[in-house]
């Protein structure tokens, strides 16, 4: 398929000034931007088209070759051959283009090569205490990382007022192409290490690079009802940009400490508790913690349970970013008695001796021994 006309692909006359040339380009790459019609393929081939008639027309000496031999100055084989020396038309870098033209907009400052770079984002982990991701807490950190250096206020300069200038190798691009064979090569430029900007005097305390090591002091504020993994980010907490850039991000993963007594579900607190044999049997109120910091009475029926339940509305855990909370769930388990005295041992086998005269104590145990009798004496079902 025969390619469009670059001055149709960007709508302009084929005496367009450069002004004319980027404004018409702007407009027509918002509109067919992938990062805005996603899994359109029509969008994104109108998008390269863009870019590869923009790449050229936007250059002087690639728009004479054009507005000489046309299509044919930039294919090899066709007798153009001769003009495309040392030039790269192959628009393969969608967003390379673009980030010129727009600079940091839509993220693409971002992108690297030859553009403004964003300092690097940290990641740290801290550890609180159950009690702490309740209520919420603030965290006092030490984070190793590149700041902005003093000596130059983070121009990198010797000459603070002097601002670093466009890089005469690579001319801002941060990269340079090099023709080998049928290949066309691209590296990280080497006067600029991909910074696009070089600087004439470099301050001797960062060499250049606007940032130093250092260890700061940051406080984090962790939410009520934060849980185990959740990841906080602090916009502008991480690296500082060389150069005057913009810092990156600090992102702190917390992670929640076991408690002795409660285990966490979401917005709900478990707790299991033992009860004696007696306290079992017989009932009774007992007193438990609760999350809060206060306690709470529960009322334990007679004949509990080993496994029963008992819901405590309002007692569990903080819910983030709300005043609700979720309830706490008391478990029991009977506990056997254990070491026991004589006397305790008389007393049980008194109570023994009475509860084998009736199936009234302990119906699930004469229940599934009676189904243990029936299935020895050939009842087996």
């Amino acid at each position: 398929m025969a390619k469009q006309d670059y001055y149709a692909t960007l709508g302009v006359a084929r005496d367009a000034s450069g002004d004319d040339l980027k404004r018409a380009y702007r407009k027509l790459a918002m509109q067919h931007h992938p990062d805005r019609n996603p899994g359109d393929a029509k969008a994104e081939a109108s998008f390269k088209e863009l870019n590869e008639a923009y790449d050229v027309l936007k250059d002087d000496q690639k728009r004479g070759a054009y507005d000489r031999y046309g299509h044919a100055a930039f294919e090899q084989g066709n007798g153009g051959a001769g003009f495309s020396q040392g030039f790269d038309f192959n628009s393969g870098d969608l967003g390379g283009i673009f980030d010129q033209v727009f600079g940091d907009f839509m993220g693409g400052g971002r992108r690297g090569g030859g553009r403004t770079r964003t300092g690097a984002d940290i990641r740290h982990a801290v550890e609180i205490e159950l009690a702490a991701a309740f209520t919420g807490t603030k965290v006092n950190l030490r984070v190793p990382t590149r700041v902005a250096c003093e000596a130059c206020g983070g121009t990198g300069s010797e000459d603070k007022t002097r601002p670093a200038e466009t890089c005469t190798t690579c001319q801002g691009a941060g990269k340079v192409r090099r023709q080998q064979g049928f290949f066309l090569i691209e590296t990280t430029c080497p006067t600029c290490n991909g910074a696009g900007k070089t600087i004439r005097q470099p301050c001797r305390i960062c060499r250049g690079a606007g940032t130093v090591q250092r260890e700061r002091a940051i406080q984090v504020a962790s939410p009520a009802g934060v849980e185990d993994g959740t990841r906080l980010r602090l916009s502008g907490e991480g690296e500082a940009g060389g150069q005057g850039s913009p810092n990156g991000d600090l992102y702190v993963h917390v992670a929640v400490k076991p408690h002795q007594f409660f285990q966490r579900e979401q917005a709900n607190i478990l707790m299991r508790v033992p009860l004696r044999m007696t306290q079992a049997a017989l009932g009774g109120d007992i007193e438990v913690p609760v999350i809060d910091g206060t306690k709470a009475k529960v009322k334990i029926p007679p004949g509990t349970q080993t496994g029963d339940n008992f819901r405590l509305r309002g007692k569990g855990f903080s819910v983030l970013r709300s005043t609700q909370r979720g309830d706490m769930f008391i478990q029991v388990a009977v506990e056997t008695p254990q070491h026991l005295s004589a006397k305790q041992r008389e007393l049980l086998e008194q109570f023994e001796a009475e509860a084998e005269k009736s199936t009234k104590h302990s119906p699930d145990h004469e229940g599934f021994f009676a189904k243990v009798r029936e299935f020895f004496e050939g009842g087996r079902a």
